[in-house]
């Protein structure tokens, strides 16, 4: 069941189109790579579906409620985390959740519980008293995504969440936003770095120019990109007659060898790759890995765009 929709959506600022005629779909429960490079139309999508700017053309939905007609029930069920956010000048963290909880209109008597839940979350309750202003990029973060689950949001949307962070502060959004999607959340994300996608987003949509060129389950639009398998073999023994097995073996192609370690691209299908490790333990190679090399982000990213400006 979709939860965010688009019908060809359109933005135009002056003669420049953002968005071409954008049919968005995400359903729940799903965690959707939004993928483009700057300037794809990303930012602009997400405005949009948050109900902070108005399309030339086209409707967009979410959960049912269309994001222009209905503003107010949208913004009740959705969460909107910018790519770039202001915090406010001696205010504690717990302070400035109050103050978004307040304009949220959650009830005093129930609002201090919620913010330690959220506090509790996003691992950050012992920086409660914290000024905020002094927090690094990555706890600004993470003090953002607290203030967006203040109200229990069905959908979030996130701009660029990883965008600045190091490695660690990446890691740790990375395992935040998959105990979210356990909560049941809807998760949008946009980024243009794409290792931060790959083993995160069970769903991805490819813009370029405005225009929304592939979309789909990641491992599917993955296959049907590949024209072939890339295979792993590492042997311990017998890497002479495992070399010979593969140049013999129809269907074998492009092998790269170094020592004890072969890669090649085949069309085969599994039960002849099986038969082909039959063979290779047949002349006594001694396996220590036979496997699917599974594609990247990065794979299907440039495969499907053309780049340019």
């Amino acid at each position: 069941m979709a939860i965010v929709e688009t019908q060809k959506l359109t933005k135009r600022y002056g003669r420049e189109e953002a968005l071409k005629t954008l049919d968005l779909l995400v359903e729940a429960g799903d965690i959707y790579g939004f993928i483009g490079p700057n300037g794809a139309g990303k930012t602009t999508t997400l405005r949009i579906l948050s109900t902070l700017l108005a399309p030339t053309f086209g409707k967009a939905f979410v959960d049912g409620f269309d994001v222009m007609k209905h503003p107010y029930e949208v913004k009740k069920i959705l969460g909107f985390m910018p790519d770039s956010f202001g915090v406010y000048d001696g205010m504690r963290l717990v302070e400035y959740l109050d103050f978004f909880g307040a304009a949220y209109k959650i009830p005093r008597k129930k609002r201090r519980s919620i913010i330690d839940d959220v506090l509790q979350l996003t691992d950050l309750a012992s920086k409660a008293d914290d000024f905020v202003s002094t927090f690094s990029r990555g706890m600004k973060q993470r003090c953002c995504l607290a203030k967006t689950l203040l109200h229990d949001p069905k959908v979030l949307l996130l701009d660029e969440p990883a965008s600045g962070l190091d490695p660690r502060a990446r890691i740790e959004m990375r395992e935040l936003l998959k105990t979210l999607r356990k909560m049941g959340k809807t998760v949008v994300i946009s980024s243009h770095i794409l290792s931060e996608l790959g083993d995160m987003c069970n769903r991805i949509g490819i813009l370029e120019h405005g225009v929304l060129i592939k979309q789909g389950k990641y491992p599917d639009i993955l296959d049907e990109i590949r024209q072939t398998r890339e295979i792993r073999l590492v042997v311990l023994e017998g890497a002479e007659k495992a070399r010979k097995v593969l140049e013999e073996t129809t269907g074998v192609l492009n092998i790269d060898s170094s020592g004890h370690e072969f890669q090649f691209e085949t069309n085969l299908p599994y039960d002849a790759l099986a038969d082909l490790h039959q063979n290779l333990m047949g002349v006594g190679a001694k396996i220590v890995f036979f496997e699917e090399v599974k594609g990247t982000l990065e794979d299907v990213f440039l495969k499907v765009t053309k780049g340019g400006l």
